[in-house]
């Protein structure tokens, strides 16, 4: 029966061509993909605050031209930044595949 081990970079053994090396980097990079998805996360989040706070603003009721105008640009301003804020929740979705696709290519180093 033939082994699956065979000798790896710097003399390390590899299984099904993947160093322990090359498994703890990609362990690393996915480590640091899934940060850059929290963070992106936190980015959604605060936009989500700053609708909430542009919502409480269009709430008042002001009846002069210039307060329609203002009630005007905040619902222009907050609907750009409805469509920012999903813009960001989809590229988290993106981000986490990715960082699963990282692990998952670890197993098919050297392949």
């Amino acid at each position: 029966m033939t082994s699956m081990m065979r000798p790896g970079s710097a003399g390390s053994a590899a299984i099904f061509g993947v160093t322990a090396a090359d498994a703890v980097e990609c362990a690393s990079r996915s480590y640091e993909v899934q940060q850059l998805a929290a963070r992106v996360a936190r980015c959604a989040d605060e936009a989500d605050a700053v609708l909430a706070a542009l919502g409480r603003l269009e709430l008042q009721t002001w009846q002069s031209p210039a307060g329609q105008a203002y009630r005007l640009t905040l619902s222009l301003q907050a609907a750009a930044l409805r469509r920012s804020r999903d813009a960001l929740l989809d590229a988290v979705a993106v981000v986490r595949r990715h960082a699963q696709n990282v692990t998952l290519s670890s197993g098919r180093l050297g392949s």
